[in-house]
């Protein structure tokens, strides 16, 4: 249970179009917010990012960069920096090069666990406009721990995955529009829950993996069952994870995934590996085309048939896989809404 002198924390959590959500949100919070207010967006591992700057005009709390060791103080905004985890622990943040989650680092799921670890009762997660499901995970996180979640509106968030997702896989308290989030975020903190289940094994043992933890990292036991599934970063065996209805994955160094992003992932590596194929059949093509060239050319015309024949198979072989390449392409159809 978080000690009383502690502040509440508001962690938030955006990807794709997150960036106007984010800024509706700050806008919107009163300067006397009873929080700490912790943001994760997803931004490229290289490079600088603006954020803090924005929300800072924003709206009336100063809002920076997280630097390690910052305390939880209320009233400030800290931005996850780029490819770098932020981790609460013991009343301040942590900044951590763990293993990406859900193919990213800063991740939602990262600083949504391990606030709810750290902070129980007194964590607010809000997950904004993003695809696919980062913060859903989070989200049951923060509410295994008496923590409250809550939702931008689907229809205002510009991208309604990570709504969605957060929604169909946790009990989220509150489906609102950015600027009655941020109504709603100041009256629970000033009301903030004491109650606070106990942390779990897994919550422990992932929160401190994200960490770089090395009594979590050379654990023998891992999480989950084995799923027969290999992980898209390291190649290692993936563990099967299931909390409530929401299906995951973890793998023996930490590399985490959601069902959904899982199969995002695997789509990128499969693309990746057809146009490694469809190279190789045009260089192996053009190379019988050649080759077929100087055999006529030297009277050998059986062995330039033979050249001419290979090149027209491979050249049927390439035009297969580029149909395969076109069809991954084509956009699943929507979830339903969860009601």
């Amino acid at each position: 249970m978080p000690q009383t002198n502690d502040p509440a924390v508001v962690v938030v959590g955006a990807s794709a179009g997150g960036v106007e959500a984010l800024r509706d949100l700050v806008s919107a919070f009163p300067l006397d917010l009873e929080a700490c207010v912790l943001v994760v967006l997803h931004i490229p591992p290289t490079g600088t990012s603006a954020l803090p700057a924005i929300l800072d005009r924003a709206g009336p709390l100063p809002a920076r960069h997280a630097v390690e060791g910052d305390r939880l103080e209320q009233g400030r905004i800290l931005v996850a920096p780029p490819n770098r985890h932020l981790v609460v622990a013991d009343g301040a943040v942590t900044l951590s090069r763990g293993p990406q989650e859900n193919g990213h680092r800063p991740a939602v799921d990262v600083l949504f666990r391990s606030a709810a670890r750290a902070q129980g009762p007194g964590v607010v997660g809000v997950v904004l406009s993003g695809s696919l499901d980062d913060g859903a995970a989070g989200a049951v996180a923060v509410k295994q721990r008496g923590g409250t979640a809550l939702v931008q509106d689907f229809d205002e968030a510009l991208h309604d995955g990570m709504p969605r997702a957060a929604a169909a896989a946790a009990e989220i308290d509150a489906v609102l529009p950015v600027k009655k989030l941020a109504a709603r975020v100041a009256e629970l903190v000033r009301d903030r829950r004491t109650d606070a289940p106990p942390v779990s094994r897994l919550m422990n043992l992932e929160a401190d993996m994200a960490d770089l933890d090395p009594s979590a990292m050379h654990h023998h036991e891992r999480p989950g069952d084995p799923s027969g599934f290999g992980c898209p970063d390291c190649h290692g065996a993936l563990f099967e994870i299931h909390e409530g209805d929401m299906l995951r994955y973890r793998c023996r160094v930490g590399h985490a995934w959601s069902a959904e992003s899982l199969v995002a992932r695997q789509t990128v590596s499969m693309e990746s590996a057809l146009w490694m194929a469809l190279r190789s059949l045009e260089e192996k093509a053009a190379l019988n085309s050649e080759l077929g060239v100087r055999a006529a050319a030297g009277g050998r015309d059986l062995t330039a048939m033979r050249f001419r024949e290979s090149e027209q198979e491979t050249l049927r072989a390439a035009e297969l896989v580029r149909s395969l390449i076109d069809d991954l392409g084509e956009v699943p159809p929507k979830a339903p809404t969860p009601q």
